[in-house]
């Protein structure tokens, strides 16, 4: 919170005026308006007698605070998410740097901010990226250098990506060199000790988790081993590793319509209309069920929330694309996908 924040809202705790703050320092009613809105400083010789007037110190007074809390830092996270939703990601990306500028030594709030804004430059897919990502790294390479183990690796890793995107996979691997290498898995040496404890429920959340991401794991790499497919133009076997990915979705009870993203996104490079409106027709019959993991063994102590929100938003940028994207107009021609794309507006109020 800036000094003129501070001044305003402890002068109406007191229940003080602007003139009766201004008859106790000697100066003008306007020059406490103008602090008060930030547009001019008390003079540092008043501080002093303002911080008594205020019943403050002069460390409150001059927002002398070098770290957020864990709850602020979330909230405001939680304000820049609402922030690049309502107002868009540019007025989102201000104000974050408008807060770091405040706290340019609360490693947590770096830390936290710029991890929300990467992963919401694609999941927003915003325009332009490389002038966000630019101003990202340097942060990345501040936090390659903390004494957090975990938001040390973090920025390292990104560091890594970055390096790959632009091909510079000297330095990627020189980065790779850096990281720790552990035979230690700390969580499951968790869970078995919460076994012997008879922390049965605490013990069963960490394995739930477990089985979710390492789900998360074999789909990410059937996606990866599916794009190599192609790029070496064997296309039986991309259309074997879309099947898996389907096959194993299932297996695995994730969010319903997810087991079709691969089949989608083969059909659209393949451009096999007959295969891409089957994808899409599945898709859009699955998204209408709402996934409840609480009713399936494997993530029935999970909360939904914790694992709907990335699903929800990748089915968000599916659903704006096939209204105003580019990748499906190999089919504007068929009727099927036109009445696809009614039932979408249908269900989306999309007018």
């Amino acid at each position: 919170m800036k000094i003129n924040h501070i001044i305003r809202e402890k002068r109406k705790e007191l229940l003080l005026t602007q003139e009766q703050v201004a008859e106790f320092l000697g100066v003008s009613t306007p020059a406490v308006n103008k602090w008060e809105k930030g547009s001019s400083y008390p003079d540092i010789t008043l501080l002093p007698a303002l911080a008594r007037l205020l019943k403050t110190d002069l460390n409150t007074l001059l927002s002398f605070q070098d770290d957020l809390s864990d709850v602020e830092i979330a909230n405001f996270v939680d304000e820049v998410d609402k922030t690049v939703q309502e107002k868009g990601y540019e007025t989102a990306f201000q104000m974050a740097m408008d807060k770091i500028h405040d706290f340019p030594t609360c490693e947590n709030l770096i830390y936290s901010t710029v991890m929300y804004l990467t992963g919401a430059l694609i999941l927003y897919n915003i325009s332009e990226p490389e002038r966000y990502e630019k101003v990202f790294e340097a942060f990345y390479e501040q936090l390659s250098r903390s004494q957090n183990t975990e938001i040390k690796e973090t920025a390292i890793s990104m560091l890594i990506s970055y390096s790959i995107n632009r091909k510079d996979f000297s330095k990627a691997e020189e980065l790779i060199n850096t990281l720790p290498s552990s035979s230690i898995d700390k969580e499951e040496r968790i869970a078995v000790l919460y076994t012997e404890q008879g922390k049965f429920l605490d013990a069963l959340k960490i394995w739930e988790h477990r089985i979710l991401d390492s789900i998360t794991e074999i789909q990410t790499a059937l996606m990866n081993m599916l794009d190599i497919a192609v790029k070496e133009e064997r296309i039986e076997d991309a259309d074997f590793y879309a099947d898996v990915y389907e096959q194993a979705s299932k297996l695995f009870y994730v969010t319903p319509w997810i087991p079709y993203h691969a089949k989608v996104s083969l059909s659209v490079i393949k451009k096999d209309k007959k295969e891409c409106l089957a994808a899409l027709k599945s898709t859009l019959a699955a998204m209408r069920e709402k996934w409840r993991p609480k009713e399936n063994p494997l993530y029935k102590h999970l909360d939904s929330s914790e694992t709907n929100i990335l699903s929800e938003r990748i089915l968000a940028m599916l659903q704006e694309e096939m209204v105003n994207g580019n990748e499906f107009a190999f089919l504007e021609n068929s009727q099927e996908y036109g009445q696809l794309l009614q039932e979408l507006r249908t269900y989306n109020n999309i007018e």
